[in-house]
């Protein structure tokens, strides 16, 4: 009898072990920065040229949309905006008067909802709504896609794919790590430590909660053109990787 119980336990703990290994395997799967399971998926580009992608998630935001204009125009530099759809929508003007200082949208879905386990019309209705919104902001150029918090595992990878999109993800995130972010400084630092050519960077400047982020993206520019890079969208990064 104990020998039965223990054996029952024995089968159980294994269980338990094999499930969470799977889960933990599922769970890096759907985040990975560098694969997905069908389409497309950048995170970087290999070139010789100084040259680097700056990307901003979320937003737009009317508030902030004239400062981060600003700053870019100071610096001759582009970036790609990955709006979300919801707030596109409430604030039309902001994407218009990005894409006419000619920067780049690209869609982070409609609601910034995790985009497992997702229905197909779910998927659909998040990313259709949000390229139309931004084909309505003036973009004729392809439309990026960024998933929310870089999640995707199986039905959003297959539909991208299907659709011909192509996924950018990251190679660089400051502001992702609070240390980092607690002063515009340590985001230029950690930055400056690990870009490269071909590095695609990502910043969240819009809301209050990441004050520091838009603080650091004047300085973040000047350090990278002082150090002889040319900072532009990820449409162009991609133009100059295919063009060589």
């Amino acid at each position: 009898m104990a020998s039965s119980f223990k054996r029952a336990a024995v089968r159980g703990l294994v269980a338990a072990i094999a499930l969470l290994l799977i889960l933990y395997a599922t769970r890096s799967l759907a985040r990975s920065r560098s694969f997905q399971l069908a389409g497309e998926l950048v995170d970087r580009i290999e070139t010789t040229d100084s040259v680097v992608a700056l990307t901003f998630d979320d937003g737009p935001v009317p508030l902030v949309v004239d400062s981060l204009i600003h700053h870019l125009e100071a610096a001759g530099a582009r970036a790609t905006f990955f709006v979300i759809g919801q707030e596109l929508e409430q604030n039309a003007e902001a994407g218009k008067r990005l894409v006419e200082a000619g920067h780049e949208l690209g869609n982070h879905t409609y609601t910034h909802a995790r985009m497992v386990l997702r229905s197909e019309e779910s998927i659909h209705l998040e990313i259709e709504r949000t390229d139309s919104l931004i084909r309505d902001a003036g973009q004729t150029d392809r439309i990026f896609f960024r998933p929310p918090f870089g999640y995707k595992l199986v039905g959003l990878p297959y539909y991208l794919e299907g659709t011909g999109r192509t996924t950018i993800t990251w190679d660089i995130e400051p502001d992702s790590y609070p240390e980092v972010a607690e002063t515009p400084e340590g985001i230029v630092r950690h930055v400056l430590a690990r870009v490269r050519p071909g590095s695609i960077i990502l910043l969240h400047p819009w809301y209050p909660s990441r004050r520091t982020s838009l603080e650091a993206v004047p300085l973040l520019l000047d350090s990278l053109k002082r150090r002889g890079y040319t900072v532009t969208t990820v449409g162009e990064l991609l133009r100059r990787a295919r063009d060589r």
